[in-house]
């Protein structure tokens, strides 16, 4: 069965609307930074859906272009100049060019506004790991689309950690945008899971015996025959073929084998940018409580 994806994106949406109506009553709109490095066209069309996103939910989208990488200590000025604004959420668009890798880098971004979940103490899990668990409570939990989706991470550690306790989840790839961050934020929520890449001497023995296969590979990576009947296919990764993007998995050729899954475009990719967005205005409200408290 297909995953309603586009059904929980819908309500994520009209939720965050709301919410974001709320804070602009109290004249606190969020503010979205975003700063990208180097020239990217790829990098470009995600700044894009989130702009495009920005504004249909209310929020304040600022762009940060920089074409030519700059030296790390004024690099680290411009994120540092644009952590002042109450309100502002930054990203820094990743990969980011060689010169420029570091995790210092995020030192510089307070906690409330550093909304992707990088830093050790932040109050904000990475969003693509917000969006897999959410898939995994409608899947495992409760089919039904509402508030109980959002992840809680003191109420729903123990629910994961009982309920993967007799079943195998298996996490293919381990990249920066991908596997690691879906990789965490499992480990955070209590739930065991094997990690396959590309160095896995006989990846398919551990996917065939997966419940839950994750696939962040951004190649064409799982056949049919791989697959435990009935398993539970959620694809992160993108790789494109001729015009169209697609997925980990040939939806037609697995669609009678798993029991549920995911489609690409339009599955957990939408839903990834909305729980940044849920981040920013999290923060947000937390922002406008410490000032009230003062």
């Amino acid at each position: 069965m297909i995953v309603p994806c586009k059904d929980i994106s819908s309500f994520i949406k009209q939720d965050l609307k709301r919410r974001v109506q709320d804070l602009s009553a109290s004249d606190s709109v969020p503010k979205l930074v975003t700063i990208h490095v180097g020239e990217s066209k790829e990098q470009e069309s995600y700044v894009a859906i989130k702009r495009k996103m920005a504004d249909e939910l209310g929020i304040v989208f600022e762009y940060i272009h920089i074409p030519k990488p700059p030296t790390l200590i004024n690099f680290m000025k411009i994120v540092r100049e644009h952590c002042r604004n109450e309100n502002t959420g930054i990203i820094i668009q990743q990969p980011l060019p060689p010169r420029l890798q570091s995790d210092t880098i995020y030192n510089f971004i307070p906690l409330l506004k550093e909304i992707e979940g990088h830093k050790n103490k932040s109050p904000f899990m990475p969003p693509l790991g917000l969006a897999i668990l959410t898939i995994l409570k409608y899947v495992f939990v409760k089919n039904e689309i509402g508030p109980h989706l959002y992840p809680d991470q003191e109420e729903d550690s123990q629910i994961f950690k009982t309920l993967f306790k007799t079943k195998k989840v298996v996490l293919l790839g381990r990249g920066q945008t991908g596997g690691l961050p879906i990789g965490n934020t499992l480990t955070a929520y209590k739930i065991n899971y094997i990690n396959v890449n590309s160095q896995t001497p006989n990846p398919t023995e551990y996917i065939s015996q997966a419940d839950v296969v994750i696939t962040a590979a951004g190649k064409k990576i799982i056949t049919p025959d791989m697959l435990k009947p009935g398993a539970t296919l959620l694809n992160v990764g993108l790789h494109q073929e001729g015009k169209k993007l697609v997925g980990d998995y040939d939806e037609r050729k697995i669609k009678n084998v798993a029991g549920w899954y995911t489609q690409t475009p339009g599955g957990l990719g939408p839903i990834d940018v909305l729980y940044l967005f849920k981040n920013l205005v999290d923060a947000a409200h937390l922002s406008v409580h410490a000032r009230n408290k003062k």
